[in-house]
């Protein structure tokens, strides 16, 4: 039931995210909160952690998207050059290599290389939508597509659903935020 609750409200975070609705962030906080217990008692100690950063973001997201930074109507969506991707590229990976290594090492975790990865790319892929930067939908593909395997080999059956849901969602999100962009980007 609880995950259930969870899936829905991930579900309406993303919904609302696309139309640049700034309710987005509760729904994402609220989703994050149970989904640390879900996550928990899967063994995706990872995924469990990494709730406490999406409820932090959804703080930073629902105040960056509040004030904005470009004009009266709030943060507009803006792009970058492929050379700024490398880097956060490079230190997701490191990242991943090491904290899968701690976890396949020294704990029981379930997939620890696999929900490494969807642990650390989320970090960066998030603040990317709390900036409203276009590219954040490219690194969502990715990191869902690998969630859906996580999820359904966990057993989370309606997680693993909305992470399919979600690479439909991350399509029409792109193609709308690119719509969005200003002429000048």
């Amino acid at each position: 039931m609880f995950e259930s609750l969870a899936v829905a409200l991930a579900f309406a975070y993303v919904v609302l995210a696309i139309r640049q609705n700034i309710y987005c962030w509760l729904a994402s906080a609220v989703s994050a909160a149970i989904y640390v217990l879900v996550m928990y008692r899967a063994g995706l100690y990872m995924q469990s952690a990494l709730q406490f950063f999406y409820i932090a973001m959804a703080a930073y997201g629902w105040l960056s998207w509040r004030k904005g930074k470009h004009d009266a109507a709030g943060l507009s969506v803006s792009s970058w050059p492929l050379i700024f991707h490398l880097l956060p590229v490079l230190i997701i990976l490191a990242l991943t290599w090491f904290s899968g290594s701690i976890l396949a090492g020294g704990s029981d975790a379930a997939f620890p290389y696999l929900q490494s990865f969807t642990a650390w790319g989320p970090l960066f892929a998030t603040w990317m939508v709390a900036q409203k930067i276009l590219q954040n939908w490219h690194y969502w593909f990715v990191i869902d597509s690998v969630s859906v395997y996580l999820f359904a080999s966990a057993g989370l059956w309606p997680t693993a659903g909305l992470f399919v849901g979600y690479l439909i969602l991350i399509v029409i999100g792109y193609r709308v935020w690119r719509r969005d962009l200003p002429v000048s980007q």
